[in-house]
């Protein structure tokens, strides 16, 4: 069966195995500040962006309406986040609770993704894979792109 598979097949399954087990992995480490991956990638983008509306935070995290609507409430809960109704819009800032977890949680975090390159490749190695997961990402954008116009 596997002898059956491109060489293109077998990169992208062991990218896409490559970055669920990084996620596994993440989810581990994070679960010392109460958080999981999705919560933390939240946290950080609406710190980068706030204040941040729904749409565009959903947007930039690729997930669903109802997946960020969820996210977003159990945040709310926990009292990370605050959501201010401008008329129609919901802008979305951290909390000082959510900033000091997130200012705990971003380096240690950085460090366990940092860790899984460093760990296993040369510093030339980190760049090549970078130099050629931008190209895919590139190509990916393009053909996206033009399926929208």
């Amino acid at each position: 069966m596997v002898e059956d598979l491109s060489l293109s097949t077998l990169i992208w399954l062991r990218m896409a195995r490559f970055v669920q087990n990084s996620n596994q992995l993440s989810n581990e480490h994070l679960r010392q500040f109460g958080l999981t991956v999705a919560q933390f990638e939240a946290l950080a983008h609406i710190r980068n962006f706030e204040p941040i509306t729904q749409s565009a935070l959903a947007e930039g995290l690729t997930v669903s309406g109802g997946g960020i609507s969820r996210l977003l409430a159990r945040l709310e809960a926990e009292g990370l986040i605050s959501r201010e109704q401008d008329w129609k819009t919901k802008h979305i800032s951290l909390t000082a609770k959510g900033r000091e977890l997130l200012e705990r949680a971003f380096p240690s975090q950085l460090q366990q993704q940092s860790s899984l390159f460093d760990d296993a490749l040369t510093e030339d190695e980190k760049v090549q894979l970078h130099a050629l997961m931008k190209k895919l990402y590139d190509t990916g954008r393009k053909r996206g792109q033009g399926t929208r116009e």
